[in-house]
């Protein structure tokens, strides 16, 4: 629900706000509170009353954890406590009122937008504050989950509290700038820009928060507008006669050297007329790792871009940059100390990294690719069923084609069924309701622009006999048409909504979604994205009817473009590199009332990369939470993403450039096998492996072997042994980038000599509940069962989500420890404010994790070795060789060593095919 102008909302919009308006904003609504003001405003308003209730509770019922962050207070002045109380933030105000009364966003994750902003907002420095001073931060959230809207709040609250000049920078391309102009002028400015520019024009052009119950008119102006063509242009800029420095003025334009260097020059022209360097100013970065990055390898010159928008922070005093992405990889890599005298500083993120959280209702990676979480204390996420398999395209659009392919006149019949699933889901939203909402087809399948407009046509002509076909009610092609839709509605639709919650999915008959097929179909328009193209999708200008479009493109609907109402996509475009393919899911983001109505078309390869990706992102945040809680800085947090069994990467190699080395420390870490190489010697060569190293350990001066329910522990194990006896002996699977048994050995010898990794415990690990089927060195055990993930296992690969039982990583640790371990594991459970599904506080009852690790001693560590029951095993079948796993839990290094981790640039060149540049579409 997106009506900007209340005045002019459904009945259904305006007894949903009242409702919300009217329960309780300090505590949570009880069920009777909402049936009560639900039955009265249904009434009032002729809305069904289901319907009502079913939004009423889908809205108050989403929740939004806190974000978490690191920052350096170095240079800092704490500010913001002071000057909420004593200033105004009458545009923060307006904004607030306009999400919770206009956009209708649920009151709590307003209020996490309030709480987020402040901490963002309290990372910059003060604009009252003296100069010079410099801040630089980066700001992360999930793909399409409310970023913009977040820098807009911030933009807001930088304006009440006295930034004179805030610059939006809003990706490479006119359609984004356009789009995140629009979202300026809705936010901040309350007019259209392509009417009026400052708030003094004599102009009935007022948007967004200017129309919203008692608006005050806010003193504001722009230098650009939300034309096609509304960047920033030095003449425009002379003529508009804004005093700089009375009150704000924001500015949107793309990264673009000549329109950033234009910026530039008229700011200095300006400055000879009036002083401005002094006046604080802010630069909001979306996208921040796409076009900024210095992607040179030059020592004394970075890229265009990056030069360019240090050299315009260089020309204030008081500068603030704060990057905001979904893919922080690339920002990360950036070399803190990276400084080209002049330019100053790289934009490495020194004085904060915000992490932000999707709000419950977010449609993301872990619930359309499902997780296996590691923790304990957590439920897995099961994938939601809107996968469907693509397997027939290689004809029409083969991996690898070139710029001159033209793809056969026939589509794949996976695109004709993705095309239908769009029809019958527009004609689904109408029979719900919503009929003025906007729909919309994604199709990405190629980088070329010109293939891109011959499958537009080819779309247009398929749209068009569909048409053509249901037209005469009558005839037999438009009753076989019908028949068609009727197979696929009650095959694939019904089945798959039964599944959803019926909040998310309300029950539709055959019969009310065949009466709205022909509407639905006929309002349907194709539409190419690219270069070639009127980039501009027109859902601002039909707001009021909605629109339906199959988007055609490539790169340009990868970066910050939001498709509105987003249900079917059809994609197939390869990318090796984490950021590259998770930028290009426009399918995440948040689908109120047709979540169960959404499909995926792809191939089974991308949705096992994006399950790959899902995972290393959950396993990235958790590293960052985790980092947050003990107190560390930018700097302190290094890059540690698991190697993909995908073979994927972080980012392409031009934007790690000195990253591509990366360096590690294994320092209070766990390291497990999650990959396993299932070719026969090397399953035998491992388990001979182990063998001899379980007779080193027998024949050792060591302590006795310890029996235990299940497994076998030796304890007081020199370095020596684990380094010569297993680690040395061990053969890794190709693709485990990181637990890889030589850097391990290389960081366990750089440690002896300061004392550390001096005294090991090493654990061979058996079920305690089954027969002791297998036999190690004399030891009896029962093999380990581990499923594969994402349960397809390959014959030649087996992948698993780990390795490690939490409960086994503390079966070294003594009374005193293991009860430091659980209560500390308690207190950070605790201070992430998570809860079980229940609604109750996470009460974890395994000591686990960095809490855990912290407790040992710098000699402590722990080897655990798995002999794992061989996937392919079946009862009563012919025996297969058991898969040794290993895990490390190491103890903190008061050294913190380090050891190279990856890739090189050869490997890179040789391993992976990416585009390196950042170029539109070719």
């Amino acid at each position: 629900m997106t009506n900007l102008d209340p005045a002019k909302e459904d009945p259904l919009e305006k007894a949903l706000r009242v409702v919300l308006a009217a329960l309780p904003q300090d505590r949570a609504a009880s069920a009777e509170e909402i049936a009560q003001n639900v039955g009265i405003m249904a009434t009032a308003f002729s809305v069904d009353h289901d319907h009502l209730l079913r939004v009423v509770e889908a809205a108050v019922s989403v929740t939004q954890e806190i974000s978490v962050g690191l920052d350096d207070p170095g240079g800092h002045v704490e500010w913001l406590g002071d000057a909420r109380a004593h200033r105004n933030w009458e545009f923060w105000d307006r904004y607030r009122r306009y999400l919770q009364d206009a956009k209708l966003l649920p009151p709590k994750v307003v209020g996490r937008l309030d709480d987020s902003t402040n901490e963002i907002l309290g990372h910059l420095e003060d604009p009252q504050r003296p100069g010079p001073w410099r801040r630089t931060g980066l700001v992360v959230g999930q793909v399409q989950s409310g970023k913009t809207g977040n820098y807009i709040g911030l933009a807001c609250k930088a304006a009440d509290a006295g930034y004179k000049l805030i610059v939006i920078l809003a990706g490479s391309w006119d359609n984004l700038r356009s789009q995140t102009q629009l979202r300026v002028d809705e936010g901040i400015l309350g007019f259209d820009t392509q009417y009026q520019i400052r708030y003094d024009q004599d102009s009935s052009a007022k948007i967004g928060v200017g129309v919203i119950p008692g608006s005050r008119w806010l003193r504001v102006a722009s230098l650009t507008t939300s034309a096609a063509k509304g960047d920033f242009k030095r003449t425009t800029a002379n003529s508009t006669n804004i005093p700089i420095g009375d009150y704000p003025v924001v500015l949107v334009i793309k990264k673009n050297r000549s329109i950033l260097t234009n910026l530039k020059k008229w700011f200095e022209a300006a400055d000879k007329i009036q002083t401005v360097r002094p006046y604080p100013f802010l630069v909001i970065d979306d996208e921040a790792d796409n076009a900024s990055i210095n992607t040179r390898n030059s020592e004394t010159e970075p890229s265009a871009v990056n030069k360019a928008i240090r050299e315009l922070m260089a020309l204030f005093e008081r500068s603030a940059y704060v990057g905001y992405t979904a893919t922080p990889f690339a920002n990360i890599y950036i070399d803190p100390s990276d400084s080209y005298g002049e330019f100053g500083n790289d934009l490495f993120p020194e004085s904060f990294i915000e992490s932000l959280a999707a709000p419950s209702n977010y449609l993301g990676p872990e619930r359309v690719f499902g997780l296996r979480t590691a923790d304990p204390d957590e439920d897995d996420v099961e994938a939601l069923p809107i996968f469907r398999e693509v397997a027939d395209y290689a004809a029409w659009m083969p991996d690898g084609h070139k710029i001159d392919w033209m793809p056969p006149d026939e589509l794949p019949q996976s695109l004709k069924n993705a095309v239908n699933s769009f029809v019958l889901t527009c004609a689904a939203r109408r029979a719900r309701g919503q009929e003025k909402e906007h729909n919309s087809m994604l199709v990405h399948v190629t980088r070329f622009q010109r293939v891109q407009d011959h499958i537009a046509d080819q779309l247009k002509e398929h749209v068009r006999r569909l048409l053509d076909r249901i037209r005469d009610a009558h005839s037999t092609a438009s009753t076989a048409m019908l028949d068609e839709f009727k197979e696929l509605w009650e095959k694939d639709f019904v089945t798959t909504s039964s599944q959803f919650p019926e909040d998310a999915a309300s029950p539709l008959t055959w019969e009310a979604v065949r009466g709205e097929i022909r509407a639905a179909l006929a309002k349907i328009r194709v539409h190419p994205i690219n270069g070639s193209s009127k980039d501009a999708l027109e859902y601002y200008e039909n707001r009021r009817t909605g629109l339906s479009v199959i988007a055609v493109g490539g790169d340009k609907l990868s970066r910050g473009l939001t498709l509105e109402g987003l249900s079917v996509s059809y994609y197939l475009r390869a990318s090796k590199a984490y950021d590259t393919l998770l930028q290009m899911g426009r399918w995440f983001g948040y689908r109120p009332g047709y979540e169960d109505l959404c499909r995926l078309y792809t191939t089974t390869t991308l949705r096992d990369a994006y399950y790959e990706i899902t995972s290393a992102n959950d396993e990235l945040r958790r590293e960052f939470e985790e980092m947050s809680l003990i107190g560390a800085t930018p700097r302190d947090f290094g890059l540690r993403v698991r190697a993909s069994p995908a073979g994927l990467v972080v980012t392409a190699p031009n934007k790690m450039r000195r990253g591509i080395k990366v360096r590690l420390s294994y320092s209070g870490q766990l390291e497990e096998t999650t990959t396993f190489d299932l070719r026969e010697d090397t399953l035998t060569g491992n388990f001979s492996n182990l063998e001899s190293f379980v007779k080193l350990l027998d024949m050792g001066d060591h302590d006795s072997p310890i029996k235990k329910p299940g497994s076998v522990i030796w304890q007081r194990v020199s370095p020596d042994a684990i380094i010569e006896g297993f680690l040395s002996g061990y053969i890794a699977d190709k693709r485990a980038h990181r637990v890889r048994p030589a850097l391990i050995s290389k960081y366990i010898q750089g440690c002896v000599p300061y004392d550390e990794l001096t005294d090991w415990t090493v654990c061979l690990v058996g079920r305690s509940d089954r027969p002791r089927s297998a036999e190690v060195a004399g030891h009896k055990i029962a093999p380990i069962t581990r499923n594969p993930f994402p349960d397809r296992p390959d014959r030649s690969r087996y992948t698993i989500r780990r390795v490690l039982s939490p409960k086994d990583e503390s079966v070294d640790l003594d009374d005193d420890q293991e009860r430091r371990a659980r209560d500390q594991t308690r207190k950070a459970a605790a201070a992430t404010g998570k809860t079980k599904k229940d609604g109750t506080p996470l009460d974890p009852q395994v000591a686990t994790g960095p809490p855990l690790r912290g407790v040992r001693r710098p000699g402590q560590a722990l080897l655990l070795i798995y002999p794992l029951q061989h996937p392919f095993s079946v009862k009563g079948g012919p025996a297969l060789p058991l898969v040794v796993g290993f895990a490390i839990s190491f103890p903190g290094s008061e050294y913190a060593l380090e050891t190279e981790y990856v890739v090189n640039e050869i490997w890179a060149q040789e391993h992976m095919d990416l585009d390196y540049d950042e170029d539109e579409d070719e």
